[in-house]
C-alpha cells in the first residue's frame, strides 16, 4: 500500500502542483482546502503525513496543529507546515505547536517531496531498527523507545516525534557533543543550513519540558560554535524538578 499524504491549502493551484509531484513519487494524495475538512480527513483517513498551510479559512494551520497534537489518536502524525510568512517568529510558532518541519512559500515542489521522503524514511527507520535497548535513562529522564514516552521523575511528558528523536540522540550519546547537522540528521532525516532556526526552536521546546530551569539547562547544554551535548549520567537526586 502506498503511503498517504494529506495536502491542505486553500490555494487549489498549490494543492494541484504538490499532488502531481507526490503522486509521481508513488504517494497516494488526499486533499483539503480548509481546516475543518482537514480535521475530518485526518480523523477518518489517518494519513501518514500532513502538508499543512498556515493561512486558511475556518481553522488555520496553527489551530489544526494544536488539535492534532492534542488528539491521542492523531498526535504522532508528522506535520510539514507551509507558510507565506517570512518572519522567523511565525515559523517558530508552528514548531512550538508541534510541527515537525516548515517550508516557506514560494517553494520548490521537489524540495517539499524530498522533505516528505526524509521525514517518512526517518520514521520507518525508528520503527524497524532492531535495538535491544528499549529504555534509555539519564538522570531523572527515562525514555521508553517502544512506547515512545518520556518520563521525568516518573511523570509522563508529551513529546513530538522530532523532539523524541532529538532527545534519543542525546541520551544515546551522553558526554558527546552533537553538531547541529548531526542533530538535524538524527531528528529530521536531513540537514541543511536553512534549518538552523528550526533546530534552536526544538531545543528550546525540549528544555521547557525536561529542565527545572530552561535558562540554566542541566540536560541539554550549548557548546558554542559546535552544537549541543548532554552531560554524562548523573543521579536523579541531583536533577529533581521543582
Amino acid at each position: 500500500m502506498p503511503q498517504r499524504i494529506l495536502v491542505v491549502d486553500d490555494d487549489r493551484s498549490i494543492v494541484k502542483v504538490l499532488r502531481g509531484y507526490l503522486e509521481q513519487s508513488g504517494y497516494l494524495v488526499l486533499t483539503a482546502y480548509d481546516g475543518d475538512f482537514a480535521m475530518k480527513t485526518l480523523r477518518s483517513e489517518r494519513p501518514d503525513l500532513v502538508i499543512l498551510d498556515v493561512m486558511m479559512p475556518n481553522k488555520d494551520g496553527w489551530e489544526v496543529t494544536r488539535l492534532v497534537r492534542a488528539d491521542r489518536a492523531l498526535s504522532a502524525t508528522p506535520i510539514i507546515m507551509l507558510t507565506a510568512r517570512v518572519e522567523d517568529a511565525d515559523k517558530i510558532v508552528g514548531l512550538e505547536l508541534g510541527a515537525d518541519d516548515y517550508v516557506t512559500k514560494p517553494f520548490n515542489a521537489r524540495e517539499v517531496v524530498a522533505r516528505v521522503n526524509a521525514l517518512l524514511r526517518r520514521i520507518k527507520l525508528d520503527q524497524t531498527q532492531g535495538d535491544p535497548t528499549h529504555i534509555l535513562m539519564v538522570g531523572a529522564l527515562r525514555l521508553d523507545l517502544d512506547q515512545h514516552i518520556l518520563y521525568v521523575n516518573a511523570g509522563a511528558i508529551e513529546l513530538t516525534r522530532t523532539e523524541f528523536n532529538m532527545l534519543e540522540a542525546f541520551m544515546r550519546n551522553p558526554g558527546h557533543t552533537l553538531t547541529r547537522d548531526e542533530l538535524l540528521e538524527k531528528a529530521m532525516g536531513y540537514a541543511y543550513e536553512g534549518l538552523g532556526r528550526a533546530l534552536d526552536t526544538h531545543i528550546r521546546n525540549l528544555r521547557r519540558k525536561i529542565e527545572s530551569d530552561p535558562d540554566e539547562p542541566v540536560y541539554i547544554q550549548t557548546v558554542y560554535g559546535v552544537g549541543y551535548r548532554m552531560p554524562e549520567q548523573r543521579r536523579p537526586a541531583d536533577t529533581e524538578r521543582t
